[in-house]
Protein backbone atom coordinates (compact mmCIF):
# COMPACT_ATOMS: atom_id res chain seq x y z
CA UNK A 1 0.00 0.00 0.00
CA UNK A 2 1.97 2.94 -1.27
CA UNK A 3 1.32 6.53 -2.18
CA UNK A 4 2.03 7.25 -5.83
CA UNK A 5 4.77 9.83 -6.45
CA UNK A 6 3.28 13.30 -6.12
CA UNK A 7 0.05 12.09 -4.47
CA UNK A 8 -0.70 13.48 -1.04
CA UNK A 9 -2.55 11.09 1.25
CA UNK A 10 -5.53 13.13 2.51
CA UNK A 11 -6.46 10.28 4.85
CA UNK A 12 -3.80 8.01 6.38
CA UNK A 13 -3.63 4.54 4.82
CA UNK A 14 -3.95 2.97 8.28
CA UNK A 15 -7.38 4.60 8.62
CA UNK A 16 -8.34 3.46 5.09
CA UNK A 17 -7.15 -0.06 5.91
CA UNK A 18 -9.34 -0.20 9.03
CA UNK A 19 -12.38 0.85 6.98
CA UNK A 20 -11.70 -1.63 4.16
CA UNK A 21 -10.98 -4.50 6.55
CA UNK A 22 -14.39 -3.93 8.13
CA UNK A 23 -16.42 -4.33 4.93
CA UNK A 24 -18.38 -7.57 5.04
CA UNK A 25 -18.87 -9.89 2.09
CA UNK A 26 -22.55 -9.45 1.10
CA UNK A 27 -23.12 -13.16 0.49
CA UNK A 28 -21.24 -14.32 3.58
CA UNK A 29 -21.62 -11.43 6.04
CA UNK A 30 -19.69 -13.11 8.86
CA UNK A 31 -16.41 -12.55 6.99
CA UNK A 32 -14.88 -9.35 5.64
CA UNK A 33 -13.57 -8.88 2.14
CA UNK A 34 -10.09 -8.79 3.69
CA UNK A 35 -10.59 -12.07 5.57
CA UNK A 36 -11.96 -13.70 2.43
CA UNK A 37 -8.82 -12.61 0.57
CA UNK A 38 -10.55 -10.66 -2.19
CA UNK A 39 -9.19 -7.27 -1.08
CA UNK A 40 -5.83 -7.35 -2.86
CA UNK A 41 -4.41 -3.83 -2.63
CA UNK A 42 -5.16 -0.16 -2.18
CA UNK A 43 -3.05 2.92 -2.81
CA UNK A 44 -3.31 6.66 -3.34
CA UNK A 45 -2.91 7.62 -6.99
CA UNK A 46 -3.49 10.82 -8.93
CA UNK A 47 -6.53 11.19 -11.17
CA UNK A 48 -6.41 12.94 -14.57
CA UNK A 49 -6.77 16.33 -12.85
CA UNK A 50 -3.90 15.61 -10.46
CA UNK A 51 -6.19 15.06 -7.48
CA UNK A 52 -5.61 12.21 -5.01
CA UNK A 53 -7.79 9.17 -5.65
CA UNK A 54 -7.76 5.93 -3.73
CA UNK A 55 -7.41 2.91 -5.98
CA UNK A 56 -8.81 -0.30 -4.49
CA UNK A 57 -8.04 -3.63 -6.16
CA UNK A 58 -10.29 -6.66 -5.72
CA UNK A 59 -9.98 -10.23 -6.96
CA UNK A 60 -13.44 -11.82 -6.74
CA UNK A 61 -13.84 -15.44 -5.72
CA UNK A 62 -14.73 -16.08 -9.34
CA UNK A 63 -15.00 -13.80 -12.34
CA UNK A 64 -18.81 -13.82 -12.55
CA UNK A 65 -19.40 -13.29 -8.82
CA UNK A 66 -22.71 -11.39 -8.50
CA UNK A 67 -21.59 -9.81 -5.21
CA UNK A 68 -18.89 -7.68 -6.86
CA UNK A 69 -21.21 -4.76 -7.62
CA UNK A 70 -22.43 -4.70 -4.01
CA UNK A 71 -18.88 -4.90 -2.66
CA UNK A 72 -17.85 -2.02 -4.91
CA UNK A 73 -20.80 0.05 -3.70
CA UNK A 74 -20.03 -0.78 -0.05
CA UNK A 75 -16.40 0.33 -0.53
CA UNK A 76 -17.41 3.56 -2.25
CA UNK A 77 -20.01 4.35 0.44
CA UNK A 78 -17.65 3.64 3.34
CA UNK A 79 -14.87 5.74 1.85
CA UNK A 80 -17.23 8.59 0.88
CA UNK A 81 -18.04 8.96 4.59
CA UNK A 82 -14.38 9.91 5.04
CA UNK A 83 -14.50 12.24 2.05
CA UNK A 84 -12.33 9.87 0.03
CA UNK A 85 -12.87 9.50 -3.72
CA UNK A 86 -12.01 6.04 -4.99
CA UNK A 87 -11.94 3.77 -7.97
CA UNK A 88 -12.42 0.03 -7.56
CA UNK A 89 -10.58 -2.15 -10.04
CA UNK A 90 -11.00 -5.86 -10.60
CA UNK A 91 -7.91 -7.98 -11.00
CA UNK A 92 -8.79 -11.40 -12.36
CA UNK A 93 -5.26 -12.74 -12.61
CA UNK A 94 -3.97 -14.48 -10.73
CA UNK A 95 -7.33 -16.05 -10.03
CA UNK A 96 -8.58 -15.94 -6.44
CA UNK A 97 -7.57 -18.92 -4.35
CA UNK A 98 -9.26 -20.24 -1.23
CA UNK A 99 -5.73 -20.30 0.21
CA UNK A 100 -6.04 -16.50 0.45
CA UNK A 101 -8.70 -16.86 3.16
CA UNK A 102 -7.43 -16.03 6.64
CA UNK A 103 -7.58 -18.54 9.48
CA UNK A 104 -10.16 -16.38 11.32
CA UNK A 105 -12.34 -16.43 8.18
CA UNK A 106 -12.28 -20.23 8.13
CA UNK A 107 -13.31 -20.36 11.78
CA UNK A 108 -16.07 -17.79 11.25
CA UNK A 109 -17.41 -19.83 8.33
CA UNK A 110 -17.37 -23.00 10.41
CA UNK A 111 -19.17 -21.26 13.30
CA UNK A 112 -21.74 -19.92 10.82
CA UNK A 113 -22.43 -23.47 9.59
CA UNK A 114 -20.36 -23.44 6.39
CA UNK A 115 -17.56 -25.96 5.98
CA UNK A 116 -14.44 -24.07 4.86
CA UNK A 117 -11.87 -25.56 2.49
CA UNK A 118 -8.66 -26.68 4.15
CA UNK A 119 -5.80 -24.20 3.72
CA UNK A 120 -2.44 -24.61 2.01
CA UNK A 121 -2.38 -28.36 1.84
CA UNK A 122 -2.89 -30.40 -1.26
CA UNK A 123 -6.37 -31.83 -1.23
CA UNK A 124 -6.97 -35.31 -2.52
CA UNK A 125 -9.25 -34.83 -5.47
CA UNK A 126 -11.38 -37.46 -7.13
CA UNK A 127 -13.52 -36.82 -10.17
CA UNK A 128 -17.24 -37.33 -9.89
CA UNK A 129 -18.56 -38.66 -13.14
CA UNK A 130 -22.32 -38.46 -13.39
CA UNK A 131 -24.05 -40.80 -15.78
CA UNK A 132 -23.11 -39.49 -19.23
CA UNK A 133 -25.91 -38.06 -21.32
CA UNK A 134 -24.13 -38.19 -24.65
CA UNK A 135 -22.07 -41.32 -24.28
CA UNK A 136 -18.82 -39.48 -23.46
CA UNK A 137 -17.57 -40.74 -20.09
CA UNK A 138 -15.59 -37.53 -19.41
CA UNK A 139 -18.60 -35.27 -19.83
CA UNK A 140 -19.39 -33.22 -16.72
CA UNK A 141 -16.32 -34.48 -14.82
CA UNK A 142 -15.52 -32.13 -11.94
CA UNK A 143 -13.16 -32.15 -8.97
CA UNK A 144 -14.62 -33.21 -5.65
CA UNK A 145 -12.70 -33.02 -2.33
CA UNK A 146 -11.91 -36.34 -0.71
CA UNK A 147 -13.27 -35.23 2.71
CA UNK A 148 -15.53 -32.47 3.87
CA UNK A 149 -16.02 -32.16 7.61
CA UNK A 150 -19.43 -31.24 8.99
CA UNK A 151 -19.29 -27.77 10.61
CA UNK A 152 -21.90 -28.88 13.18
CA UNK A 153 -20.39 -32.08 14.59
CA UNK A 154 -16.99 -32.34 12.87
CA UNK A 155 -17.69 -35.72 11.25
CA UNK A 156 -16.03 -36.56 7.94
CA UNK A 157 -18.93 -38.89 7.16
CA UNK A 158 -20.59 -36.47 4.74
CA UNK A 159 -21.99 -36.59 1.25
CA UNK A 160 -22.47 -34.01 -1.46
CA UNK A 161 -26.14 -33.49 -2.27
CA UNK A 162 -25.66 -30.76 -4.88
CA UNK A 163 -22.59 -29.24 -6.47
CA UNK A 164 -24.42 -25.91 -6.39
CA UNK A 165 -25.23 -24.39 -3.01
CA UNK A 166 -26.73 -21.15 -1.78
CA UNK A 167 -24.09 -19.25 -3.77
CA UNK A 168 -22.04 -20.36 -6.77
CA UNK A 169 -18.88 -20.67 -4.65
CA UNK A 170 -20.50 -23.23 -2.34
CA UNK A 171 -21.80 -26.80 -2.66
CA UNK A 172 -24.51 -28.49 -0.59
CA UNK A 173 -23.54 -31.37 1.70
CA UNK A 174 -25.29 -33.49 4.30
CA UNK A 175 -23.71 -35.01 7.36
CA UNK A 176 -24.45 -38.71 7.65
CA UNK A 177 -23.63 -38.58 11.36
CA UNK A 178 -25.81 -35.72 12.67
CA UNK A 179 -28.00 -35.62 9.51
CA UNK A 180 -27.68 -31.82 9.17
CA UNK A 181 -27.41 -30.22 5.73
CA UNK A 182 -24.67 -27.61 5.26
CA UNK A 183 -22.85 -25.51 2.67
CA UNK A 184 -19.26 -26.28 1.74
CA UNK A 185 -17.11 -23.41 0.46
CA UNK A 186 -15.49 -24.91 -2.65
CA UNK A 187 -11.69 -24.76 -2.85
CA UNK A 188 -10.30 -22.87 -5.84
Amino acid sequence: MVVAPGAQAPVPLAQIEAILHGIADPEIPVVSIHELGILRAFAWVLDAAGQPLLEVVLTPTYSACPAVAQIQQDIETALARLGVACIVKLQLGPAWSSDWMTAPAREKLRAWGVAPPEPSQPQVIRFARPAPKSGHDCEQARPVPDRVHCPQCGSADTTETSYFGSTACKAMYRCLNCLEPFDYFKPH
